[in-house]
């Protein structure tokens, strides 16, 4: 099992800096134009192994409906920290209570090409904890081990067409859950973060 001290440990150096890495390093939109959200990457202190917990959208949501995400969402006028806004949004959508989430920090903020920029704030979680999702924008809740999405050799390079253009992203398929995209890429710099 990944020792939680050494997590601590890592986002308490103040020396680690490195420039967050995308599944597709094409153009993007100007930083001043991308509007604030944030996501908690819940990493779960289970007895056999850490985990991290995961969300499916639901199918008829407008924007990314059916994919795997992390619990979080846009920024609101009054959160008053990316924290606040991940921890607010992920009691929202999955029930989780701010008490027990242990901050450790944040990774860069992740720039997507549909127009946010989003703070990855990762947070310790130890059960037990109740959830109750919100059944119209969360399909499932689930887990994967912390090891898994933090082995390089799980981390894939895909691409399709898209609008007339090839986009590569990264992927970490796990059994049926296909984790690609932005939660991908997040979890491929939590990954140069925690080695670093």
């Amino acid at each position: 099992m990944i020792d939680p001290a050494i997590l601590r440990q890592s986002f308490a150096r103040s020396d680690v800096h490195f420039v967050t890495i995308y599944g597709d390093q094409g153009v993007r939109p100007e930083a001043s134009e991308l509007t604030p959200a944030s996501v908690l990457v819940p990493i779960v202190l289970r007895e056999a192994e850490a985990t991290v917990l995961f969300t499916r959208r639901t199918v008829h949501l407008k924007n990314h409906s059916g994919q795997i995400s992390f619990p979080g969402g846009r920024a609101e006028p009054e959160d008053p920290s990316p924290e606040h806004t991940a921890l607010r949004e992920t009691f929202e959508e999955i029930g989780l209570a701010a008490e027990r989430v242990e901050l450790l920090g944040r990774l860069g903020d992740y720039h997507t090409r549909t127009g946010y920029r989003i703070t990855p704030v990762v947070g310790l979680v130890t059960p037990p904890f109740e959830l109750s999702p919100d059944g119209h924008e969360v399909d499932e809740v689930f887990e994967v081990p912390l090891a898994f999405l933090l082995d390089p050799a799980n981390h894939q390079r895909h691409s399709r067409e898209f609008q007339g253009e090839t986009r590569h992203f990264f992927a970490i398929p796990w059994r049926d859950y296909y984790i690609w995209g932005a939660t991908a890429g997040m979890l491929v710099n939590l990954q140069r973060r925690l080695s670093r």
